[in-house]
């Protein structure tokens, strides 16, 4: 399939959405970018997106078929999925946006006669987290429990119209990208954050494999995704694991284990909250297989831990602590849990 002339581009109301919209459209291949949020651009946003398209549309109204239409669009990139409830609204706002706004698009495409490419955003949210998952997720894995987390419900809501949607129009394209957590030096999410966190909270006795997502590889998957063609379900993550102590220590931080009931209240102090999808990665981790996408796409992303690493350099000098002060820190909390233990066991003995 060629290069499409014209895409369309969901979400350019934030940060994935608006710079894919900017790298698309210094491609010379492609003519013409069109770029639609229910939140027009802003500040930063704005400046990038000199040279495309903006229209503020909101996915469930009729103007997103009149723009598919009149724009003559070839190929749709949908990023307007939010992964956490923190907008106006909360979890039912974030519910409307991601899965009704997505099937309201898909109506939308269906009824697009020159579409030949859809591309959609998902997440390896979509496989859960639980104790009795694999070690190793590939495409065709289902999850072994139901998510308990609102994105990862949404991801598979979402993913069942995009099935959906490919039998009703056999003749585009579709592909699904689902994305690991994402990391690097421009990216500020809630998992970000808890990164920074001079003291991370973590699971008494957990360890989970963790894999992220260097932010520029995610682009360059999904511009090849958008200009190429490669119709399928792909796992996009960087290769290799890290536990999440060794993230902490690489993040010059300090873990502090708590019982798992108490991580969501402790995690989510500070700015933003740590979702349940999140918590459940915390405390039993996800690793998925990537040979598929290095086998389509002739691409294979910097590893978890290149990526990883790349995000704490980042950061301002210093913010980092000394690995004495670590080990200081890290030998107080323990103590401290120590003596909390024997409290509590004295107490029970005395019953």
């Amino acid at each position: 399939m060629n290069t499409p002339r014209v895409v369309l581009v969901t979400g350019i109301g934030r940060y994935l959405g608006a710079h894919l919209a900017a790298r698309l459209a210094t491609d010379p291949r492609i003519e013409r970018v069109v770029g639609i949020d229910s939140t027009a651009p802003s500040g930063d946003l704005a400046t990038v997106l000199k040279g495309v398209d903006v229209h503020q549309i909101d996915l469930r109204t009729p103007g997103v078929l009149r723009v598919l239409v009149d724009a003559r669009v070839e190929a749709v990139a949908h990023l307007a999925v939010t992964t956490a409830a923190d907008q106006h609204g909360g979890r039912a706002a974030m519910k409307e946006l991601n899965v009704i706004g997505t099937m309201q698009l898909l109506a939308a495409c269906q009824q697009a006669s020159r579409l030949r490419k859809l591309v959609v955003r998902s997440s390896t949210a979509a496989y859960g987290a639980s104790f009795r998952d694999p070690a190793i997720f590939t495409e065709d894995t289902e999850p072994r429990e139901i998510p308990r987390g609102g994105f990862a419900k949404d991801v598979l809501d979402i993913e069942g119209y995009v099935r959906g949607f490919r039998r009703r129009r056999p003749d585009v394209a579709a592909t699904v990208l689902r994305f690991a957590p994402f990391i690097g030096s421009t990216v500020d999410t809630s998992l970000t954050r808890y990164f920074a966190a001079p003291v991370v909270p973590t699971v008494f006795g957990r360890d989970p494999r963790l894999q992220f997502l260097h932010v520029d590889d995610a682009f360059e998957v999904l511009h090849r995704s958008v200009a190429e063609s490669h119709p399928g379900t792909f796992n996009v993550a960087g290769g290799g694991t890290l536990t999440l102590s060794q993230a902490i220590r690489r993040a010059g931080r300090v873990a502090a284990p708590v019982l798992e009931p108490g991580l969501g209240a402790v995690a989510g102090l500070g700015r933003g909250n740590v979702s349940l999808d999140q918590l459940d990665l915390f405390v039993h981790g996800r690793v998925v297989d990537t040979s598929r996408l290095i086998r389509e796409f002739g691409f294979t992303p910097r590893t978890t831990a290149e990526a990883f690493d790349e995000f704490v350099s980042s950061r301002r000098s210093g913010e980092t602590l000394p690995a004495e002060r670590i080990r200081a820190l890290e030998q107080t909390l323990l103590e401290g849990f120590r003596r909390t233990r024997a409290a509590r066991a004295a107490l029970e003995a005395g019953k």
